[in-house]
């Protein structure tokens, strides 16, 4: 038997969330498009699946600004105060696999040399449910990345839509129990995911020429019509880089985090001028090596679910799943 709920149950549930004093993160609508942000009433939110979101769930797990600590200075002496303990439950839902799929990628970085007390806490407060696929799009390539469009890692319940206002539930974790149990009725019915996204080419040749071609002028080539807006970045679920500056005046302020892109010119120019990365194609390079051979070197894993939301975002088309096309090319023809 499978496990069902309503959509009015689900309000219900997550309403009651609210009332006991937790933070409940879902999709809203703006116009046509939609976003995940942090709600207040469920009526506001949007629980159809769908394939595209402007924004990833990354952002409340990993803020684009986070204060780490103020500071005031009293005479000779500065007062710091660190930023408060994120101590709040948190109920992500309606987001789609390949976004959760990011979660676990990124928990051995924060976890690493520095135990990124920020990050850790969101993601031991968090409950996290995700939607089946119903449908994709020819930038997604989850299938590429080991996904799918039922794919659960990151995921503590995944809910299919039954097309009749009501969703088979699938707990994942006890989270996932916790949240559900008692909410949900049994029922003969079956949810299905839509059928993975079609590639025609393969990660590890790709990761390899990768390795091995850094000085290649194809990096260029294929980098052309990129403008270096970074917006690939601030979408992407597994971007993760950051500058931390000062904010404020000589006397009071705060140190945070702020997103940052390895796409942008500013990136990498050095106080003397130089820029080691001075054009989009050794820009894209360095995209390229740090997701498919750095990272796993380092983690164990790709730095990509094969979301799509790169190229989806992106005014010229552009992103991870079109390169990697076009590097899939260059290892053909490496190989005749």
């Amino acid at each position: 038997m499978s496990h069902v709920i309503t959509l009015d149950q689900l309000k219900q549930t997550l309403g009651a969330k609210l009332a006991d004093g937790a933070r409940v993160v879902a999709p809203v609508l703006r116009g046509e498009l939609a976003f995940f942000q942090e709600v207040s009433d469920l009526e506001q939110a949007s629980f159809a699946p769908r394939v595209r979101f402007q924004n990833s769930i990354k952002e409340f797990f990993f803020p684009r600004h986070e204060t780490l600590f103020s500071f005031v200075r009293q005479g000779s002496d500065v007062q710091l105060t660190d930023a408060p303990d994120f101590d709040v439950e948190q109920i992500v839902v309606g987001a789609r696999p390949c976004d959760a799929a990011s979660l676990p990628i990124l928990d051995p970085l924060f976890a690493w040399d520095y135990q990124d007390r920020f990050f850790q806490q969101r993601r031991a407060k968090s409950t996290v449910v995700v939607f089946a696929c119903k449908e994709s799009d020819g930038h997604c390539f989850c299938s590429a990345m080991g996904g799918a469009p039922d794919n659960t890692a990151g995921a503590d319940a995944i809910m299919f839509d039954l097309g009749d206002g009501s969703f088979e539930v699938r707990c994942v974790t006890d989270k996932g129990k916790a949240l559900f149990t008692g909410k949900t009725t049994e029922s003969d019915k079956v949810g299905k995911a839509c059928d993975p996204p079609k590639v025609d080419f393969e990660i590890a040749p790709i990761a390899n020429w990768v390795r091995n071609n850094f000085s290649s002028p194809a990096w260029e080539e294929l980098s052309l019509r990129c403008v270096g807006c970074g917006a690939c970045a601030f979408v992407c679920p597994t971007c993760h880089c950051f500058d931390i500056v000062d904010e404020g005046s000589y006397s009071k302020g705060k140190r945070v985090k702020n997103w940052d892109s390895c796409q942008t010119a500013l990136f990498t120019l050095h106080a003397s001028g130089h820029n080691p990365r001075a054009t989009q194609g050794k820009r894209q390079r360095q995209r390229m090596l740090h997701k498919f051979v750095i990272y796993p070197d380092k983690f164990g894993q790709n730095l990509c679910t094969g979301c799509g939301a790169c190229s989806r975002s992106c005014g010229v088309a552009f992103g991870v799943r079109p390169l990697l096309t076009a590097l899939a090319q260059e290892v053909a023809k490496s190989e005749n």
